[in-house]
């Protein structure tokens, strides 16, 4: 059992607050219900988003979401969709929307240390008319996910003044960076595919399927 390594586990809010505290007027009253003109300016200039979902059951799922930016398309003041372009087929995070449809992203711009989080009620659509709109390379996107949204708030920058995510000089030399051939070579484990063969093929998904 997992819980045995632990002595000490916070099982409770009251023992949390007697912790860490509690909020800020400013953190405590931040949140809106809608998109605004800066919510709207933000994803306008997002180039990636992360999507976070789970199943009936609660178990999660994290993934990104990246394009040029503006490829959210807004709709209205309580909703936009994300294009969902080709992937691997496993569409975790599409499986999870059918079974429960709360739905968090956050979107990042590149420079800036604050982020953008809005959470809401998601559903699969296939409505040509508003597909079109997210068209990339000549492509629309097959399916998009419609989101409704329930909270907007922008995100504090600690984390990314701690990792110091953008900036180069802290970032590690190619040839230190884990390799993902070779991870997912590892994982998968079957005799006919080395890192070779899955760098390969990466290689030529990204070239030739990103649409």
């Amino acid at each position: 059992m997992i819980d045995a390594v632990y002595k000490k586990v916070i099982n409770s809010e009251e023992e949390l607050r007697s912790l860490l505290g509690t909020p800020s007027r400013t953190a405590a009253n931040k949140i809106i219900h809608k998109l605004d003109h800066h919510c709207r300016e933000f994803i306008g200039k997002s180039p990636i988003l992360f999507l976070s979902t789970a199943d009936s059951a609660g178990k999660c799922d994290t993934s990104p979401r990246g394009d040029a930016p503006g490829f959210v398309h807004i709709l209205n003041d309580h909703s936009f969709v994300i294009p969902e372009r080709p992937g691997n087929k496993r569409v975790d995070s599409l499986l999870n929307i059918l079974s429960n449809p709360y739905i968090g992203t956050l979107f990042v711009i590149p420079g800036l240390e604050e982020t953008l989080r809005i959470n809401g009620r998601a559903k699969i659509i296939r409505d040509s008319e508003i597909l079109e709109q997210m068209a990339a390379q000549g492509k629309n996107p097959i399916l998009g996910i419609a989101v409704e949204v329930e909270e907007c708030y922008i995100h504090c920058a600690k984390a990314f003044k701690r990792s110091k995510l953008w900036d180069q000089g802290e970032w590690l030399d190619k040839k230190d960076l884990p390799k993902p051939s070779q991870i997912l070579a590892d994982h998968v484990n079957l005799p006919d595919l080395d890192s070779d063969k899955i760098k390969a093929a990466l290689q030529e998904s990204y070239e030739k399927r990103l649409y």
